[in-house]
């Protein structure tokens, strides 16, 4: 019988699974909001309100997602899975929710999200200050 074994997930593949949830979980979320809540792209790009409610949606969605099924819809495509690095057990719905935060100040600092790159266990800044990680199954025998 195979074990299985958690490795930590590319980085292409990181890439791809955000890119996916951004079309699938953003992009309609901006959508709704700028043609049916606002009168179009104009009074969107005005109302910084609806553009922080419109992020702050997204990422309670994405928490959601990652501490009820440990995945989001771009990491389901990819086979990958949210973890604590400390037990291996999904994250709980604040845990995630502190991740995504974390997420999104990184942003601001080119060098958090791209911290992966120059590191040995491609992990981000946001994965190491949350204790978290994007794993995918490799299969031993």
């Amino acid at each position: 019988m195979a074990k299985q074994k958690a490795v930590i997930a590319s980085v292409p593949s990181r890439i791809k699974a955000f890119i996916t949830d951004v079309f699938f979980i953003l992009m309609p979320i901006l959508y709704i909001t700028t043609y049916a809540v606002l009168d179009g792209k104009n009074e969107f790009q005005n109302n910084q309100l609806a553009i922080f409610i419109t992020n702050f949606l997204f990422g309670v969605i994405i928490c959601l997602f990652q501490s009820i099924k440990a995945q989001t819809p771009g990491y389901k495509s990819q086979d990958i899975y949210l973890v604590n690095l400390k037990n291996g057990q999904k994250l709980g719905f604040f845990h995630a929710l502190l991740r995504y935060i974390c997420f999104v100040l990184a942003g601001f600092s080119l060098v958090g999200i791209c911290l992966c790159f120059f590191r040995k266990d491609k992990l981000n800044l946001h994965d190491l200050l949350t204790n978290s990680a994007a794993v995918s199954k490799k299969q031993s025998i």
